[in-house]
């Protein structure tokens, strides 16, 4: 082993799942984290095989299985009409096809079996309210006590840590925002089911619809294109309900009905991340969305960052830092672009319009669902080292 103490900047998803892959190797984790106190935003999460799969490797995976909900469908329909497109097998599916189940849940319950998990491993310490104006090994040490051999930038899309890894990733807006909200069980329609996923493709838009176990009711999610940093930055309470309602005017009546009745959407401009370097090649490393923040197309953003932070600490463990750094960065790079290409492939079918909003419907209605589910294998199926 090559070091044997590591701070990690950030108790998100990254974070956590970061400090209990490296104490699995025995090696020693400071977590700061700015906040006070560990409150996570926004409302649900899709954890796929690639990533329950490590979470079961770490010992979370049962707890989580008892408060989340295994879709037994993953589901394509048309926003307009709200036919169906195409169905994919999924719950026990999943488990037999990539050895690991597919789940929907909130997202503190991930935070919070993750932190609870930290919190009984002796070798990770957490320290809340560490806002570092100059996060190097010297100010963490006067925090920690302890000047640590390799630090973690898991903090997120606007990572201070970058500014310690020449030409790291830059982050523009997509020209994408999203509307999350959840809704109870009382509006539970014939399109918001408790075993289904359901993709509702329109033009420039899409809406996601999942069943969240903890409420008892159902997360959603709105996206839309083409909007300006001008008129997203600006937007304020009833402006950002106005601005869902005219983005999905054309959709189906029982669907804009659900959007009019939604209770204070959160509004939330979407960024992504260019190509860049994500280690220095010395002591500190980029991972999640510090490293590669993508665009929720192919709702892949935890699952990298659960994949990133396990994978980081195997590499580690084997080898010396600097041919680790330099071995988990090339790998993750290839696995992170692949990534990306298909959230840009989803992108482009999930919101056309006119004559390839047809062509997609009429190729998704022919292609049967193991054809599709092939296309899935080397996403759902990968097995990162840990």
């Amino acid at each position: 082993m090559s070091i044997q103490n590591v701070a990690i900047v950030g108790a998100g998803v990254a974070g956590l799942t970061a400090a209990l892959s490296f104490a699995r190797h025995g090696i020693r984790c400071d977590i700061l984290e700015q906040a006070p106190q560990l409150a996570e935003v926004g409302a649900g999460l899709q954890i796929s095989p690639n990533a329950s799969r490590i979470l079961g490797e770490l010992g979370v995976l049962s707890e989580l299985e008892q408060q989340w909900r295994e879709p037994e469908t993953l589901r394509l329909a048309d926003g307009r009409t709200l036919k169906t497109l195409t169905a994919l097998p999924s719950g026990r599916f999943a488990r037999e096809r990539w050895g690991a189940p597919y789940g929907v849940l909130h997202r503190a319950t991930l935070q919070q079996c993750l932190l609870q998990a930290v919190l009984r491993d002796d070798k990770c310490r957490l320290h809340l309210g560490c806002r570092m104006i100059k996060p190097d090994r010297e100010a963490i040490r006067e925090i920690t006590g302890v000047a640590p051999d390799l630090i973690v930038g898991a903090d997120g899309v606007w990572s201070t840590l970058r500014e310690r890894v020449p030409n790291s990733p830059g982050v523009t807006f997509s020209g994408n925002v999203a509307w999350r909200f959840t809704v109870d069980a009382s509006q539970r329609t014939e399109f918001l089911d408790h075993n289904l996923l359901t993709a509702f493709l329109g033009p420039e838009s899409h809406l996601v619809s999942y069943p969240l176990k903890e409420i008892g009711g159902f997360n959603i999610v709105a996206i839309a294109a083409g909007l300006s940093p001008g008129e997203t930055w600006s937007a304020e309470g009833s402006q950002q309900h106005a601005m869902l309602l005219e983005r999905f005017a054309g959709w189906h009546p029982k669907m804009v009905d659900l959007l009019l009745k939604a209770e204070s959407p959160t509004f939330w401009p979407l960024y992504q991340a260019s190509a860049g370097r994500w280690q220095n090649g010395s002591d500190t490393v980029l991972i999640g969305d510090a490293a590669h923040a993508m665009m929720p197309f192919a709702a892949q953003g935890a699952a990298m960052a659960i994949e990133d932070a396990f994978e980081l600490a195997g590499t580690v463990s084997r080898l010396p830092l600097l041919e680790a750094l330099s071995a988990f960065e090339a790998a993750r790079v290839r696995r992170a672009a692949r990534v990306k290409d298909r959230v840009n492939f989803n992108r482009f079918a999930y919101h056309a319009r006119g004559p390839v909003r047809i062509a997609r419907n009429l190729i998704l209605s022919f292609r049967s669902p193991q054809s599709l589910i092939a296309d899935l294998d080397w996403l759902y199926g990968y097995r990162a080292e840990g």
